[in-house]
């Protein structure tokens, strides 16, 4: 089992991704958050195939608290479906992942 994930979400909103990594941030779930953008969304929504300018939001955290960091980006994400996904980290620098043990807490604030 993996220790550590990226989760990426997308939003059509800068300020509502910022706000969004400000408060896991906060709560001490991820420890980094970056967001990149625009890019170009292409997708199928309610029968026909949409295209949208959005942000790419990249977190780094424990895979022990990837449930948490969801279903906090649902709380705060204003699509009825946003995109959440979640992948494992299966290496990386020794120090980097260690970092992310060190400023991210399993109990939250």
């Amino acid at each position: 089992m993996t220790s550590h994930v990226q989760i990426q979400f997308t939003i059509d909103d800068r300020d509502g991704a910022e706000g969004i990594v400000d408060a896991l941030l906060a709560d001490r779930l991820v420890a980094c958050g970056q967001t990149t953008g625009p890019v170009v969304s292409r997708y199928w929504w309610e029968g026909a195939v949409h295209r949208s300018e959005e942000w790419l939001v990249l977190l780094k955290t424990r895979a022990v608290l990837s449930d948490r960091v969801t279903e906090a980006i649902l709380a705060r994400h204003p699509y009825e479906t946003p995109e959440v996904v979640v992948l494992p980290v299966t290496g990386g620098s020794p120090d980097y992942l260690r970092w992310i043990d060190e400023v991210t807490t399993a109990d939250g604030p």
